[in-house]
């Protein structure tokens, strides 16, 4: 099918693990904002994975990604405190990183196209399994970064719709929208490769 959507239903125990988990991430954030560095930490190895996996489809390099993500943890340390429980601490931290990405990619061209990373697990999504890790990049690296965000957050990081607006701060019919466009550029930039 394809990303999940807020009306898919949830497995039996699905919405309970995620209360506990979203329950214990805030009290990690309460920690940070009181300034706990071992709660950072251990913020840092929940979401590592996924925020790099994101950052590195936004900036297409490696080491690009690398100090965004540290970008990202710095922030996170210095406003904890400003976090008001709207969100999922999940959709919070991914906001922060967007925001620092962009704040580090306006300065910076693109580079030409992303080296494979070794941990698989980090950033191929079912997609990207069933056409290959390399021409899925060099495809996201086409797109709008506005798509891009939006094509990443859905499809590897499995943000529903309405988690995605609350990261970027747009409307979910806007979030559609991009997710539709994006597609059809992807699907036409993955042909002309495969042709």
């Amino acid at each position: 099918m394809g990303p999940r959507d807020e009306e898919t239903p949830c497995r039996p125990g699905d919405a309970e693990r995620r209360s506990r988990a979203g329950t214990e991430d805030t009290r990690v954030l309460a920690r940070i904002a009181d300034g706990e560095t071992t709660a950072l930490a251990e913020l840092y190895e929940r979401y590592a994975g996924p925020l790099f996996a994101f950052l590195y489809r936004l900036a297409g390099d490696r080491g690009t990604a690398e100090e965004i993500l540290q970008d990202t943890l710095l922030a996170v340390w210095r406003s904890a405190a400003t976090f008001q429980s709207r969100s999922s601490v999940s959709t919070w931290l991914f906001g922060v990183a967007r925001r620092q990405a962009h704040n580090r990619l306006r300065a910076v061209p693109p580079p030409p196209a992303a080296e494979p990373y070794e941990r698989a697990d980090l950033v191929a999504g079912p997609e990207e399994l069933a056409v290959g890790g390399d021409r899925v990049q060099a495809a996201l690296a086409r797109l709008p970064m506005a798509q891009r965000e939006v094509v990443v957050l859905s499809f590897l990081d499995d943000l529903s719709h309405q988690e995605i607006a609350e990261v970027l701060g747009i409307p979910v019919g806007t979030v559609k929208s991009r997710l539709h466009h994006a597609r059809a550029t992807l699907r036409g930039c993955l042909d002309e490769r495969m042709a």
